[in-house]
């Protein structure tokens, strides 16, 4: 059996990264421990379903790549028990709501952007989260 337990997102400051994650999605922070050099591994996510986000801060030449890593397509998937209360905190912490929300024969659904641009379908499953 294979499976994806992280994807790298590039970001402009750990501890920004962090805070949006955490109050705006929901996400927990599993590990930050410092590698040196002003360098962290920082993953944020979900304990309970093993998958997470590791924060990766930009590179010097990686920079204008922040909140581009998917072009301009929807590139991360956020699936809430709770929509209206996911959506309102989302929105209260910074996220930015590209479309109206949407019920769809998968699930509820929105785009919203993170602090950086990235663009998630945050989704309430149709047979539960």
């Amino acid at each position: 059996m294979s499976y994806v337990p992280l994807v790298n997102v590039l970001v402009r400051d750990y501890d920004e990264a962090i805070g949006f994650y955490t109050a705006a999605f929901g996400l927990e922070l599993l590990e930050d421990v410092d590698q040196g050099e002003g360098k962290r591994w920082v993953v944020v996510g979900s304990r309970s379903r093993g998958a997470g986000l590791r924060l990766a801060r930009a590179k010097e030449n990686q920079r204008d790549l922040v909140g581009r890593q998917s072009g301009d397509g929807v590139g991360f998937f956020l699936h809430v028990e709770d929509f209206d209360a996911a959506l309102e905190r989302a929105l209260r912490h910074g996220a930015v709501p590209c479309e109206e929300p949407r019920s769809e024969a998968h699930g509820r659904v929105v785009i919203l952007k993170d602090v950086y641009g990235n663009k998630w379908d945050v989704i309430r499953p149709a047979g539960g989260a």
